[in-house]
């Protein structure tokens, strides 16, 4: 294998993940929106989703955490960091990470707490930027959080796009892979081989809420409900996906030496089920190799992709050693991916 230029010996401690109490079936949401179960099984292949009912983002991001904590036998007075990678903000300031260092119980810490926000590229962007300061030794253990309550800005009078969402969180703490030297376990060779993240804003249209900023402030939204609500160009966005990843995985791909074949899994953004299916058969994954949770859990935005995370490793779907690709597309339009070995 090559050595890729910005590898960097980081280890995924462990992960977390939350879902609402709320579960939604194909045929609940059916009869809201006036379609069949058929007609949402085919359409986004979601047959199950969670909807907050009465939790926050914060309150979930919390669940998630404590979750990640305790698998790692961890405490919260053992991370000095926190990172929110969310795509939705739970409200326009203070930002989501300080909301959830509330919910831990950590208000006198002085833990420094942040958001990165790429929409569903959160949670890869978060992990590629922040492990180079974790590499760095400016942070020791970090804990990365992605919650999303989609259910809130989904238009109901758009069918397609409003069969596709479901809200939860998950939660990584990550450290650099000799850490567990300081508990006498035994060191791992766990590493983020490459990274890259691209934007084409070519497609920043094609998918957005252009409400709720400056550009349309929420004292206008009496005069504009529908502008404060998502939408999608769902065909559209297809399109230029099928354009640029496979160009995109091969460029992800060329600095490490390594093939689709010498990965144990791709962890991909849960989209929507038919279209991580069409675009995994374009780039040549076999069905295995893909992580797929859509079904039963919906596009959580940018917690899919550490949700789907947690399910391969409490599946046993990757072990310690594997090399696995997260990859993910986003509003913007953006692409981004990491190949790391677990």
């Amino acid at each position: 294998m090559q050595q890729a230029e910005n590898q960097r010996k980081i280890k995924i401690i462990s992960t977390g993940k939350y879902l609402p109490k709320k579960k939604v079936t194909a045929a609940e949401l059916g009869k809201t929106i006036g379609v069949s179960a058929e007609w949402i099984e085919k359409k986004s292949g979601v047959l199950v989703r969670h909807f907050v009912d009465g939790e926050t983002a914060s309150l979930m991001g919390a669940f998630a955490a404590k979750n990640a904590l305790e698998e790692a036998s961890l405490s919260i007075q053992d991370i000095d960091c926190i990172i929110s990678t969310s795509g939705i903000p739970e409200q326009a300031i203070p930002c989501n990470a300080a909301l959830i260092q509330e919910q831990l119980g950590a208000t006198n810490l002085g833990i420094p707490a942040f958001d990165i926000n790429s929409t569903c590229l959160s949670f890869i962007t978060g992990l590629d930027t922040i492990s180079y300061l974790v590499a760095a030794g400016r942070y020791k253990r970090v804990l990365l959080v992605a919650t999303e309550v989609s259910s809130y800005g989904i238009n109901w009078k758009d069918k397609e796009s409003s069969t596709l969402f479901g809200d939860g969180a998950a939660a990584v703490i990550i450290a650099e892979s000799d850490d567990d030297k300081h508990n006498n376990a035994p060191q791992t060779s766990s590493h983020i081989i490459n990274s890259c993240i691209e934007t084409y804003s070519k497609g920043a249209h094609m998918t957005e809420c252009i409400g709720g900023g400056n550009k349309y402030h929420p004292r206008e939204y009496g005069k504009n409900p529908e502008e404060f609500l998502f939408r999608m160009d769902g065909r559209a966005v297809f399109r230029l996906s099928s354009q640029i990843l496979p160009g995109f995985v091969e460029r992800l791909l060329a600095p490490t030496g390594l093939k689709i074949a010498d990965l144990k899994m791709v962890i991909p953004h849960q989209a929507s089920l038919m279209a991580v299916r069409l675009l995994s058969k374009q780039l040549g994954i076999p069905a295995e190799k893909v992580m797929i949770i859509a079904h039963n859990h919906g596009n959580a935005v940018a917690a899919s992709v550490p949700m789907a995370l947690h399910e391969a490793i409490a599946q046993d779907k990757i072990q310690r050693g594997d090399k696995i690709m997260l990859l993910g597309t986003s509003a913007g339009f953006s692409v981004g991916g990491i190949i790391l070995e677990y």
